[in-house]
């Protein structure tokens, strides 16, 4: 099997786990869907780069991460958005309740640093070991540690939790 078979192999089982990274780093529904997009598409046009001794899931969220900062930069210099936020978010079959505290948590997140973020997306939501998040986001694993550290405790006081 191809390094290339491999790669498009593994991409559809982390779809999921993709789009809620994106999420948690676009902050909305349709830009994480087109996040997530770009950053198969980056994959399987790059596929041929991906080494055999590094994991797939590591590699993409790499990918990701970095289309993400590629959009950011964009966003400054064009100073636009994809799309605004309430064109895109539904209620779905949640009560009240839950939309608030979900929007409440989604606006905490929003408030953190994109740093601080990531390590969460990553750590928190998707479950990545500290060591395979340093990994993705290219730094130390006790600068992972730090950035979880802060981002939880703020993420406590904008929620009000003890």
């Amino acid at each position: 099997m191809s390094d290339r078979d491999t790669v498009c192999e593994a991409l559809p089982a982390l779809l999921p786990r993709l789009r809620r990274m994106a999420r948690a780093l676009a902050g909305n529904a349709a830009d994480a869907d087109d996040l997530v997009q770009l950053a198969l598409e980056r994959a399987l046009a790059r596929a041929d780069q991906w080494r055999p001794d590094g994991r797939v899931d590591a590699w993409v969220f790499g990918i990701l991460r970095n289309a993400w900062r590629d959009e950011l930069r964009a966003r400054a210099r064009k100073q636009a958005v994809f799309v605004a936020e309430e064109a895109g978010l539904s209620v779905g079959e949640a009560g009240v309740e839950r939309h608030v505290e979900a929007l409440s948590v989604a606006e905490a997140m929003a408030r953190l640093p994109p740093e601080q973020r990531e390590a969460v997306a990553l750590v928190l939501v998707e479950g990545m070991r500290y060591a395979e998040a340093a990994h993705v986001l290219g730094v130390p694993e006790g600068t992972v540690t730090s950035r979880l550290s802060r981002a939880r405790a703020a993420l406590r006081d904008w929620l009000g939790q003890e």
